[in-house]
């Protein structure tokens, strides 16, 4: 069984001059980032529910993905961090962020650096309130990846892409992480300006979030058949982002939708088809606030999260 006898194992692990990670999630992201690291020699542990933790000790985790060739890797897990690491990367939904951070408490977690890999902005304040700002570095991945089975993940984008700022952390913090991820194989790029980088996110994952999920279709349908509302909730999210103070670019996220292959669901989608509970509130929810404060109409963002909320 897995609970204190397996963490107490994984914390008492032989010491390497190894980068030391905690992923915390071993869903499609967290368990993407995390077999990539493990297949690069990094030394990375899970935090995750018992029964997924079971399955990783057992079995590890296998990735299948046409970028990035299919492998198995060694995986360990816990149910909760009892050591320091240098590196923790928060990957679990926002639903369910604050049940998962006492997993890992503060004074368990030492000096290292938080990489939150969720959707939305308003999770930077909650890890900073927990662990520090001069500990969080803002973070932004984008990828479409999923669990299918504990310990099974299937990578579906072509690219694996993950940006970084520097908040409050130190640069040679940050660049350390940029190595890190950039030596497991994934695009990797630390940008100057923190709102640009959480709002350029968010500017592309609401509006494809809240129409496939409204609509349960593909990424390939939304762009097509539903390009007007696609291109109106874009421009609407782009306002509520340059009025936060960070550059909007729609032509930019359109593209972006483009690159995706047409059959490839959004999260949301997948979590609503799978009846598990949705981030409507920390996507689409987050805009309709920030555009609350701000004073910036959003029409259809606002009536698409009250029919999904």
């Amino acid at each position: 069984m897995v609970g204190q006898d397996v963490a107490g194992i994984v914390d008492e692990a032989e010491s390497t001059d190894r980068t030391s990670v905690a992923v915390l999630g071993a869903g499609g992201v967290g368990g993407l980032v995390g077999a990539l690291l493990s297949r690069a020699g990094d030394d990375v542990r899970f935090v995750a529910r018992e029964t997924t933790a079971e399955s990783l000790n057992e079995h590890g985790l296998r990735v299948r993905s046409g970028l990035l060739g299919d492998f198995d890797v060694p995986a360990r897990a816990t149910t909760h961090l009892g050591s320091p690491v240098d590196v923790l990367l928060v990957a679990v939904k926002q639903t369910g962020l604050a049940d998962a951070l006492d997993l890992v408490p503060r004074e368990v977690l030492g000096d290292g650096v938080v990489v939150p890999l969720l959707n939305g902005v308003e999770h930077l304040d909650v890890l900073r309130a927990r662990y520090g700002s001069e500990r969080v570095v803002p973070a932004t991945i984008r990828v479409e990846s999923t669990r299918v089975a504990p310990g099974e993940i299937v990578h579906g984008s072509p690219f694996v892409e993950i940006d970084l700022a520097a908040g409050d952390v130190p640069l040679e913090a940050v660049e350390s992480v940029r190595a890190l991820l950039a030596g497991a194989g994934i695009t990797t790029t630390v940008r100057a300006d923190e709102p640009a980088l959480v709002w350029a996110k968010l500017s592309f994952l609401a509006p494809l979030a809240l129409l496939t999920t409204r609509y349960a279709a593909t990424i390939g349908e939304v762009r097509t058949t539903h390009r007007s509302e696609l291109e109106t909730l874009v421009a609407e999210v782009a306002a509520v982002a340059a009025a936060s103070g960070a550059p909007a670019d729609p032509a930019a996220s359109l593209a972006l939708y483009d690159r995706f292959p047409a059959g490839a669901r959004s999260s949301m989608e997948r979590d609503a088809q799978a009846g598990r509970p949705l981030e409507v509130d920390a996507i689409g929810g987050a805009v309709v606030r920030a555009a609350s404060r701000l004073g910036v109409a959003v029409p259809l963002t606002s009536r698409l999260v009250a029919e999904l909320g």
